[in-house]
């Protein structure tokens, strides 16, 4: 496994089917990776649904802010005029505990509930907490995670201060520190690895592939799997 890298579908398989959605997720599937990446909100109603935007304007036929409609209401929205958001829920009975789910949480208040799911597909449905990974850019959200349940992996989103996340990915014993690829070098990689895996995001072309290939990292989030 140590030379394994593992492949995960950025929003599904971005790349080829519109981001976030079941269909997505089910391409990424097919193309045979090891994990999707997802992201999530709380909607008005309580549900945890699968959506990268703070607003549906982007990428839906309505406008206004995401949490401020129910689940009915945004199931109703049609995304890039012919898919439906998801919930959650949904995502993880489609992934079926095939492969690893990296939950990131986007919009307040989504740690709470994505512990609990996660809890429920591990007790319930047979899930390892090792096929979930849950991060956020978000250190309040990272923490609420970690004091809610220390059982679920979590991934530390880093930005630009590698320092700052390593020190907040020892305090929550994080178990990825997740990096923008065009920020890694070949030193920062073994650093981060005493301690940590390393995901390096969003890698699509064929040149940076290789070269964050021979960084040894442990995982490459990308819109086209089918490239890794």
């Amino acid at each position: 496994m140590s030379n394994k890298i593992l492949k995960i579908g950025h929003r599904g398989a971005k790349g080829h089917v519109t981001e976030n959605t079941l269909e997505s997720i089910q391409k990424a599937i097919d193309l045979g990776v090891d994990g999707v990446e997802i992201d999530v909100h709380l909607c008005a109603s309580g549900e945890l649904v699968v959506f990268h935007d703070f607003t549906v304007d982007r990428m839906t036929d309505g406008t206004g802010e995401i949490s401020n409609f129910s689940l009915k209401e945004l199931k109703k929205l049609k995304v890039k005029s012919r898919f439906q958001i998801p919930t959650l829920s949904q995502v993880l009975l489609l992934v079926n505990n095939r492969c690893l789910v990296n939950i990131e949480l986007k919009g307040l208040k989504t740690a709470k509930e994505a512990c609990r799911l996660i809890e429920f597909f591990v007790t319930k449905k047979g899930w390892d907490y090792n096929n979930f990974l849950v991060s956020s850019f978000q250190e309040d959200l990272i923490k609420a995670v970690y004091k809610t349940n220390i059982e679920i992996p979590i991934g530390v989103l880093s930005h630009t201060n590698l320092e700052s996340s390593l020190k907040l990915a020892n305090s929550v014993s994080a178990k990825s520190i997740i990096v923008n690829y065009t920020m890694l070098t070949a030193d920062m990689v073994s650093k981060i690895k005493e301690k940590h895996q390393v995901m390096a995001y969003t890698v699509n072309n064929l040149k940076p592939i290789e070269r964050i290939k021979t960084y040894e990292v442990d995982g490459i989030i990308t819109d086209f799997p089918d490239r890794l």
